[in-house]
């Protein structure tokens, strides 16, 4: 296989614009994207695009998204295609992006998502937010996005003794980290007290463990690693990368305290990189609700499967800890546009690994190999990446 770096990287703020649709949002991260190549590119040559995005708003016709931003953009002969994972289609998107560079047949391309889940009205967003689970055996019995993830909360406090506080810990962990990152959706603290007493959403989770409704795009430039060093001085290395799939609906798996999608594309992507979870320096993970963050602490290996709770009490992910955990502010704080998601953590690594966080109070420090992580729906699916600062 070929070697494959990222080259440039670029986002919108998230957040809510009702004045912005899917073609102005994806431009500008396109842009910004375009102005992060420090020795500049010629556009043309990009080779192909993947575009991740689950709904691109009320009414919003989806067949030719992919071309039709392309074309947006001043690229419409670009080979352009859609890709749609639920919340994992953004981390999709960068690793079918990274298998095509990978194989040889491109040497430039794009892996991209975007999303407008703002001006979806109530209704058709609980049907939305639903598709991602069993709609036969989940949703139509009354279930929701949030119950499933609550089962999933209850059912480790009852094996492994975590306590409510623990969710919450997240939570204010997450808002703090937000407030520094420009990109962010919820630049503001929350306290302790405020994350245990939100409003009742769905036991044992309320407001505060649950991640927004967001409009935002994020666009990553790959580029064959040989060829690297010819548009930047510092690009960022896909030295590992890995995706795998489980049961849709939680009653057919074997534990719905960890998720085996992940445990096996995070397996897939240290076997590849050569490294392991003791090397990763931070790391951005699938905080779609508090658990799961806590889940995804044990299924990539930063600690035993159930003892995730016990990271935070000894502040181990914190930006001060040994390994800092969504300096971003995660999905919960900084913002969650599904289709968008697994870029956006592709870009904020990019910027970490090339130490152009420009808020001091939130630049990793000496950070070489650095971890992604987003997850379709409740576990169906999962997309792992490992990340090299360029030297």
């Amino acid at each position: 296989m070929e070697g494959v770096a990222i080259i440039g990287a670029g986002q919108t703020k998230y957040g809510d614009y009702p004045n912005k649709g899917v073609k102005e949002l994806f431009a500008e991260a396109y842009f910004e994207m375009l102005q992060s190549v420090d020795q500049g590119l010629e556009p043309q040559q990009i080779q192909a695009a993947y575009i991740g995005c689950l709904s691109a708003g009320s009414g919003f016709q989806l067949g030719q998204l992919a071309p039709l931003l392309m074309g947006h953009v001043g690229l419409p002969s670009v080979n352009a295609v859609r890709i749609e994972n639920a919340c994992g289609s953004g981390g999709y998107s960068l690793h079918t992006a990274a298998c095509a560079v990978a194989s040889g047949k491109y040497d430039l391309v794009i892996a991209a998502g975007v999303e407008k889940m703002r001006d979806v009205s109530s209704s058709k967003g609980r049907y939305w937010l639903g598709v991602s689970g069993d709609t036969e055996y989940e949703r139509l019995a009354g279930s929701t996005f949030a119950g499933i993830y609550a089962l999933m909360a209850a059912r480790y406090m009852h094996d492994f003794g975590m306590q409510r506080e623990h969710l919450s810990m997240v939570a204010v962990k997450n808002h703090r980290n937000a407030v520094a990152n420009p990109k962010a959706q919820f630049r503001k603290e929350i306290t302790m007290e405020q994350a245990l007493k939100g409003v009742p959403v769905a036991h044992p989770f309320n407001v505060w463990d649950c991640s927004p409704t967001t409009d935002g795009a994020a666009v990553v430039l790959l580029c064959n690693a040989k060829l690297a060093k010819s548009f930047t001085d510092k690009p960022v290395y896909l030295r590992g990368f890995g995706a795998a799939s489980d049961y849709l609906a939680i009653h057919d798996r074997n534990s719905i305290t960890s998720l085996a999608a992940t445990q096996k594309a995070a397996a897939e992507a240290y076997k590849q990189a050569g490294v392991g979870p003791r090397d990763i320096d931070f790391a951005e993970v699938h905080d779609c609700f508090t658990i799961a963050e806590i889940m995804a602490y044990g299924d990539l290996g930063f600690c035993k499967v159930g003892q995730g709770h016990k990271l935070l009490e000894e502040g181990y992910t914190r930006p001060d800890g040994k390994l800092p955990v969504n300096a971003s502010g995660g999905l919960k704080a900084k913002g969650h546009p599904i289709g968008a998601t697994g870029c956006g953590m592709a870009v904020e690594i990019f910027k970490q690994l090339r130490d152009e966080a420009k808020e001091p109070s939130r630049q990793i420090k000496n950070a070489r190999f650095a971890l992604s992580h987003n997850v379709g729906g409740s576990g169906g699916t999962a997309a792992v990446f490992v990340y090299q600062r360029g030297d």
